[in-house]
């Protein structure tokens, strides 16, 4: 039987600091030169490496990261990835991209590709009325 503090000792709040940076595609030493002087680029690897981190230095990491502490202390990548494919399938819309069409994408390749065959032809016309103009300025 799991309790609450079985899945709370499962989450490493350092990887989990490291997945919210990256999410805000801050680097290690940006982090650091927020976190105050005494912080470099490899303390802030270090506190990523920590499965917990100090209160103190986790809220000043959550601030700076502009995320909640709980979010930092519960994220859990295994239940997050669960949501998200039992949530969304086949049919869904997801990030506003339709999956499944009305439309033939082949047809609408061919008339893009009609609309421009005419407009070439057009821009052509007119480039050879043109050079008729210029040939006959010039007898």
């Amino acid at each position: 039987m799991s309790t609450a503090t079985d899945s709370q000792k499962s989450i490493h709040q350092g990887r989990n600091v490291k997945r919210f940076r990256e999410m805000l595609g801050l680097k290690q030493e940006a982090l650091a030169l927020a976190l105050g002087d005494d912080w470099s680029q490899k303390r802030v690897s270090l506190l990523e490496g920590k499965e917990l981190i100090e209160e103190d230095i986790l809220a000043q990491v959550a601030a700076i990261l502009k995320v909640p502490v709980e979010a930092i202390k519960n994220f859990d990548e295994e239940k997050a990835v669960n949501i998200i494919s039992n949530t969304f399938n086949d049919t869904s819309m997801l990030n506003a991209v339709n999956y499944n069409p009305t439309f033939n994408p082949i047809d609408k390749l061919i008339e893009v590709y009609e609309e421009n065959k005419k407009l070439y032809e057009q821009l052509l016309a007119s480039e050879r009325e043109k050079v008729e103009i210029l040939k006959s300025k010039n007898n």
